[in-house]
């Protein structure tokens, strides 16, 4: 697989968290951690029925013990952090600051043997970081100063999946299908989280279930093993900057199920997320 086509399957992980937050409010009213258990366990278990019928199941038991912790830690820990961030901050500031991680990416990438850092990629992410904010914030988010921890956890956030993307390259040579366990991991966490600080709410009906189901498939299944792919193979930097199209298409996709109105600031904030993406593509083609 090429460094181009490896990074086209890794950027399928940002069109499917696009419909993150459409199928999860499907899916309501079920709390985050049992949504979490739910969707972790479908998205691990098919992988696992997908790594079997391809005769990839040995290669799993060469996979070290340190590699499935990241990988736990990664998934789990930044939907950990995120719900609590949006539990302890406002909701707009704490996605705010949560959507660090692609910016965080592109930085950390330069500490990666054979990448090189260019200017391209700094202005890239930090207009894809300015887009982002108009969109998470309407353009009139205020920070407030109580709301300190939560800010502090969002920040925490983005430093872990940021830090479970670049650690993924170092690990190059390990198989996508260990992220299969990383989902298993990360639902048996979330279990035990659910009964100790929610309330026990299914989805409602055939819309919820779908959602739930389709959450599973996607956006907290498929996305983490094209997004594995992406990080490990493909332009990382490039990659990394245009994840910032993620709200922007999740923005994009409430307003065509009409359950979010488009505002001016959409519309500036998508020119900002492209024009980012096309300034970091810049520097990776010169980079090449």
């Amino acid at each position: 697989m090429t460094k181009g086509i490896a990074t086209l399957v890794g950027f399928i992980a940002v069109l499917l968290w696009g419909v993150l937050a459409l199928l999860t409010v499907g899916s309501a009213p079920t709390p985050p951690f049992l949504l979490n258990a739910i969707c972790f366990a479908i998205g691990g278990t098919l992988g696992l029925i997908w790594t079997a019928a391809s005769g990839g199941l040995g290669q799993l038991r060469s996979v070290s013990l340190y590699v499935y912790v990241l990988g736990t830690l990664g998934l789990f820990g930044y939907h950990a952090l995120y719900f609590t961030a949006l539990r302890l901050a406002p909701a707009a500031e704490a996605s705010l600051i949560a959507y660090l991680w692609p910016l965080l990416i592109v930085l950390f990438s330069s500490l990666l043997p054979g990448e090189r850092l260019r200017a391209g990629h700094v202005i890239g992410a930090l207009v894809g970081f300015a887009g982002a904010g108009l969109i998470v914030t309407g353009g009139g988010a205020g920070f407030q100063a109580e709301a300190i921890t939560g800010y502090l956890i969002a920040l925490s956030c983005a430093l872990t999946w940021s830090t479970y993307s670049v650690m993924s390259r170092r690990f190059g040579k390990v198989p996508t299908a260990s992220v299969a366990i990383f989902c298993i991991a990360s639902a048996a966490l979330s279990l035990p989280l659910h009964l100790a600080f929610e309330t026990t709410a299914w989805p409602i009906g055939t819309t919820g279930w779908t959602s739930a189901i389709l959450l599973g498939l996607g956006p907290v299944g498929l996305a983490f093993y094209v997004w594995d792919i992406g990080v490990k193979r493909g332009d990382i930097q490039l990659l990394g900057t245009a994840s910032y199209a993620a709200p922007l298409l999740s923005t994009l996709v409430l307003i065509l199920a009409g359950v979010a109105t488009p505002t001016w600031s959409l519309a500036v904030a998508a020119a900002l997320i492209t024009a980012g993406a096309l300034l970091a593509a810049r520097a990776s083609l010169k980079a090449d």
